[in-house]
């Protein structure tokens, strides 16, 4: 999703990390621009689209399934690229395709119900294995347990110190937000007076003498840091306080209330894994944003004189609604990817994650679904500027069991997988997103995620940061492959967008410290996704097999391990 949470903004105005953040604000419609063209870290999508083009190349139409929050489906930017089954006809009530989804026009809800209701806000899943555990083992005697009960208490009593510190962390951040906020209110008053107005940029803050001023030397700092993260006045500072309140609200009223369950309104058990029909055709839900700006990134309508253009041309957005305010379950990502899949998507964007996964097997079965039948699944690293080789984030391509993959060949991770982490459009050690997840062996590749703007709810347009942005941006680069070279498999392009990236040289600061580091110690290929880079390699590769992965290339013998699980996930 967007920066987990906007209290985190607020925050970063007191991070060293950030109090020398360059620039503040992105070249518009930076996602989709060129490297070496445009001297911005963008996609390349504009110039593979016009090198294809020149070129005379065809396209062919895929469809790419949002698996999301839900999709304003008659958006003036989306509404002509939204999927339409071809196999149902609208609002007769009836299963016309049979695949037991009643008039799944643009997609499915799986968190909808009857009459119109839906789930929008969840638990989170920690507090859902909270709840599961407490009714079995509170005041339990460990004493008198053995084998699996006992290795399932201590997993207990991990979950339990887990949820009361997430409980205690709530609590104290709603009052403690306050008092940062009001900070950084006062740090705008400070600088509005010595600048003359109400708006500014960090250009015009660098040329403030502040002298031995210590009051205005550390509000230019604050407001430096608060642009950088696109909070460019006190009105746009209010906002955010309205999200930054609401987050901890929600945190203590839903994601952390152990009585809280909101699963009546779609009427079917969670935990039943074998009833994959239920849900709505409420494509929107009720709350659409995340989706909408997701399915912007990827597709929206280009050169149409409207909004903004997506990275990919000839694409339809299959929508299908799995992700609450709150975290997703896992019963919901493996239906809505094996309807995906079932209904012709190429490609599954997948921008959200949690810590907890006790249905993995499930989730495991739709992805390994996905692969046999030439998928590719893109997931968003996640915005908590931690080491997803070494920090849990599910859902993930780590099979819990290996998979039969031939006769004498188990795949341990799932072979059309993609993660990517959030770039932003800053040069220098700056380029990757300070929110970003990473990983050596488990982050593929970084791609635009830095205020990113992009279709909202309404035919609006409106910014948002997230490794939820980069995901559909590099998404959009696999659909101009998938598109423009359909010969190719889920395999292949997922080869070629790590085999293409443009590689990074020099030092980067590692996300969440202020540490310098190598690029190619953030992500197995120690680039960025590049549209026209892997353009030119798909060409070069038409009827050809790809070569073996990067890791490979560089003589580094078999392919890095999936994360080895920190989760206490049984």
């Amino acid at each position: 999703m967007t920066i987990k949470h906007c209290a985190a903004i607020i925050a970063l105005a007191f991070s060293a990390s950030v109090l020398n953040a360059q620039g503040s604000k992105a070249p518009e419609n930076w996602f989709t621009l060129d490297p070496v063209t445009d001297k911005v870290n963008g996609t390349g999508g504009d110039q593979a689209l016009k090198d294809l083009k020149a070129k005379g190349k065809k396209s062919q139409t895929i469809i790419v399934a949002v698996l999301d929050s839900g999709i304003d489906v008659d958006h003036e930017d989306l509404k002509d690229i939204m999927w339409v089954n071809p196999g149902e006809i609208a609002g007769n009530g009836k299963d016309d395709d049979g695949n037991g989804y009643v008039d799944d026009i643009h997609g499915w809800n799986f968190l909808g119900g009857k009459d119109g209701k839906n789930v929008h806000h969840e638990t989170l899943e920690l507090t859902r294995e909270y709840v599961r555990l407490s009714k079995r083992f509170k005041g339990t005697d460990p004493k008198n347990l053995y084998g699996p009960a006992k290795e399932e208490y201590k997993y207990y009593e991990q979950i339990k110190t887990a949820y009361e510190e997430a409980r205690a962390e709530a609590e104290d951040g709603k009052a403690r937000i306050e008092g940062q906020i009001q900070k950084v209110e006062e740090a705008f008053v400070t600088v509005e007076k010595a600048i003359g107005k109400k708006e500014f940029t960090a250009e015009e803050l660098s040329k403030v003498d502040a002298g031995s001023n210590a009051e205005l030397q550390q509000a230019l700092a604050i407001v430096q840091a608060m642009i950088a993260q696109g909070i460019t006045s006190r009105d746009v500072l209010e906002e955010e306080k309205k999200g930054a309140t609401e987050y901890f609200d929600n945190q203590l009223a839903y994601n952390l209330n152990p009585d809280y369950n909101p699963r009546d309104a779609v009427g079917d058990d969670p935990n039943n894994l074998t009833n994959r029909i239920y849900g709505s055709n409420d494509y929107e839900g009720p709350d659409a944003f995340h989706g909408t700006h997701v399915a912007g990134i990827i597709a929206a309508v280009r050169n149409n004189g409207v909004g903004i253009n997506g990275i990919a041309d000839n694409v339809r957005i299959m929508t299908v609604r799995c992700v609450p305010d709150g975290d997703e379950r896992d019963k919901d990502v493996a239906n809505a990817i094996y309807y995906a899949v079932d209904n012709g998507a190429s490609i599954i964007n997948m921008s959200f994650g949690k810590g907890y996964s006790p249905q993995k097997d499930y989730v495991d079965a739709a992805m390994r679904y996905a692969a046999e039948h030439d998928v590719l699944l893109i997931h968003a690293a996640g915005n908590d500027a931690e080491n997803n080789d070494t920090d849990p984030n599910f859902p993930n391509d780590n099979y819990t069991k290996p998979v039969k993959a031939g006769l004498f060949k188990k795949d341990k991770t799932v072979p059309t997988w993609l993660e990517i982490g959030a770039l932003s459009w800053k040069s220098g050690d700056s380029r990757i997103a300070s929110f970003s997840n990473y990983g050596k062996a488990n982050v593929d590749l970084f791609s635009p995620g830095h205020q990113i703007y992009s279709t909202v709810p309404d035919s609006k347009y409106g910014n948002a940061s997230g490794t939820s942005m980069a995901a559909p941006a590099a998404a959009g680069v696999a659909a101009i492959l998938r598109s423009y070279y359909p010969e190719l498999s889920a395999r292949q392009v997922k080869d070629i967008m790590i085999n293409s990236v443009a590689k990074q040289d020099g030092q980067v600061t590692k996300p969440g410290t202020t540490d310098k580091v190598s690029f190619t110690e953030l992500c197995v290929s120690g680039g960025i996704v590049s549209a026209t880079n892997a353009v030119a390699l798909a060409e070069k590769t038409k009827g050809k097999k790809v070569k073996k992965a990067i890791w490979r290339e560089a003589g580094m013998g078999k392919a890095p391990k999936s994360k080895k699980e920190k989760s206490v996930t049984p």
